[in-house]
Formats: C-alpha cells, structure tokens, sequence
C-alpha cells in the first residue's frame, strides 16, 4: 500500500472516531453501548471503504 493510500484511511478512520466520540458524548436515550459499537464498526468501514475509492496514489498511464 502507498503512503498517501495509508494516510488517506489514517485519516478516514480518525473522522469516524471523531464521529463517534461526539456521538458517545450526546447521551442519545437510543444509544446504548452495543448500539454505539455497532455505529463505530459501520463509520470506520464506511471510512475505509470510501478512502480507497476517493484516494488514488497512481497517476494515469501516459497514453
């Protein structure tokens, strides 16, 4: 994996657990701790999941 490929999903992965931590800190009467976990494991794939899409570290073949 490319260093700018990691530091896309390093930082993915912290805005979802920013997310999270912000989200842990409302007191949301629905949220409770298996719930707040789930959230977590679904904000953290969907971080990685978009890093890979949206962060290329491969420029385009010269044609």
């Amino acid at each position: 994996m490319c260093m700018q490929c990691m530091a896309g999903a390093m930082t993915a992965t912290a805005g979802a657990a920013g997310i999270r931590a912000w989200l842990a800190t409302r007191a949301f009467g629905w949220l409770t701790p298996k719930r707040l976990k789930a959230i977590t494991f679904v904000l953290i794939g969907a971080a990685l999941f978009a890093s890979t899409l949206l962060v290329s570290g491969s420029t385009p073949a010269s044609g």
